[in-house]
């Protein structure tokens, strides 16, 4: 039928509509393929009369019941058998359990479908998106349902093995030990909805909270530098791992990813970030005797921001000043820095107040910023990726315009595109599927 209208049309006017000829055969493809698959899932049913039942008896056959099901070829109306068990009086549909339908009318394919664009983008954006690439009619709750639940299912996976690494009852990891095994850490804002920030305060004083913090962590590795001696990230090494949550929370989830990726086997440890002193805090505790390099370009844009207040309207004493302090921080002279802070006369105790707090930073993180010491070793001074993966794991997706999430949607996402960014998708999803 359809080839007879091209036909028509083509005769008509001389002309073939490509695009609409595609659409058309992709259409009737997928009701054909929707109608064989129907066949399919019909034949490989057989009704038996008794099946067992939790309770440790048999459940009897009662009925066949309907079920309209979405998958990736379209909609399509199976039957399966329930059985009801006279012990229990519990009932069950041991068919959805094994196609991996039970509690939902959509395929695991195209809940795959739904999680996937649900990770990219908004909700509403992801419904539009299986509407144009896919031909399913979807709505945009469903892609939010289904996205979070995926995401919370692999949350659950990550927290399984948080809890064997607490125990420390984690796997010996069989994989080739690298040179240089680095983790980054730092923290970024996502709106939530107002009930996710009661009693907690805001960044203004005496103004409430409209952000909860996300922890974010990265893995890499490090094998080469380039002929200049500079770090080179081996290639597709990073993996993330974050989550809405305490700092001791983080903490068991960033050793567990490192030990995952094979941190007991790495010649040259590295724990990188910026002056937080949580992240310190961690390194301490999880990864003893690792380098800890705080990153160059924070510490720099603490020294830009104090010359900013000190000099407000004389850029040349500002210049000269940031000259030198930059000069003495590149190549390691932390203690001058932190002298020429503590000798500085500010006319305003506020001032004077800031001024003692930078110089009490750079005092506290000193080891950590020998940055000739590090380069000179081949290492990165600056925290760069795990600040890419911010924008990228969470900025990109949580933190769009008007956008307000709760803690546990959030968390949801945040496994859910760390895992895809990972490239554990699709291990994640064939695991799955050979545990249903």
């Amino acid at each position: 039928m359809i080839l007879r209208l091209v036909f028509a049309e083509r005769s008509k006017t001389g002309q073939l509509d490509l695009e609409a000829v595609e659409m058309a055969l992709r259409s009737a493809m997928h009701r054909a393929g929707a109608a064989a698959l129907a066949e399919l899932l019909r034949t490989t049913a057989p009704v038996e009369m008794e099946v067992s039942c939790e309770c440790g008896h048999r459940a009897r056959y009662h009925q066949m019941r309907p079920k309209q099901l979405l998958t990736a070829l379209g909609r399509l109306d199976i039957e399966r058998a329930y059985y009801v068990c006279p012990q229990c009086h519990h009932g069950q549909i041991p068919r959805d359990r094994e196609l991996d339908v039970e509690g939902s009318e959509s395929s695991p394919g195209v809940r795959r479908m739904m999680a996937l664009v649900g990770s990219q983008g908004s909700f509403d954006h992801g419904r539009e998106e299986l509407a144009s690439l896919a031909g399913l009619e979807v709505t945009a709750k469903a892609v939010e349902r289904h996205s979070e639940a995926i995401g919370a299912a692999i949350a659950a996976g990550e927290q399984a093995e948080i809890q064997r690494a607490k125990q420390l009852d984690l796997p010996e990891v069989c994989a080739p030990s690298v040179p240089v095994f680095y983790i980054e850490m730092d923290g970024t804002g996502v709106p939530v909805v107002k009930a996710e920030t009661e009693g907690r305060a805001g960044k203004i004083e005496g103004q409430p909270a409209h952000t909860r913090e996300v922890k974010l962590g990265c893995v890499f590795t490090q094998t080469a530098t380039d002929r200049e001696g500079r770090p080179m990230r081996d290639e597709d090494s990073t993996t993330y791992t974050g989550g809405i949550e305490t700092a001791d929370e983080f903490g068991l989830r960033i050793y567990t990813e490192a030990w995952r990726r094979g941190w007991s086997r790495a010649k040259k440890k590295v724990v990188l970030g910026d002056g937080a002193v949580w992240i310190w805090n961690l390194a301490d505790r999880h990864f003893p005797g690792a380098i800890q390099i705080v990153d160059l370009y924070h510490a720099r844009q603490h020294l830009w921001e104090l010359s900013a207040k000190l000099f407000p309207a004389d850029e040349q004493s500002r210049k000269r000043w940031m000259a030198r302090s930059l000069n003495q921080l590149e190549r390691g002279k932390i203690e001058a820095v932190v002298k020429t802070l503590r000798d500085l006369r500010p006319a305003s105790a506020e001032l004077a107040k800031t001024a003692s707090n930078e110089a009490d930073y750079f005092e506290r993180n000193a080891e950590r910023m020998r940055y000739p010491a590090f380069r000179a070793q081949g290492l990165f001074a600056g925290s760069g990726v795990v600040e890419a993966g911010c924008k990228e794991v969470i900025g990109s997706r949580l933190k769009r315009s008007g956008m307000f999430w709760t803690v546990r949607g959030a968390n949801a996402i945040i496994a859910l595109r760390s895992c895809r960014l990972s490239g554990r998708f699709e291990d994640y999803w064939e695991s799955r599927r050979r545990a249903v």
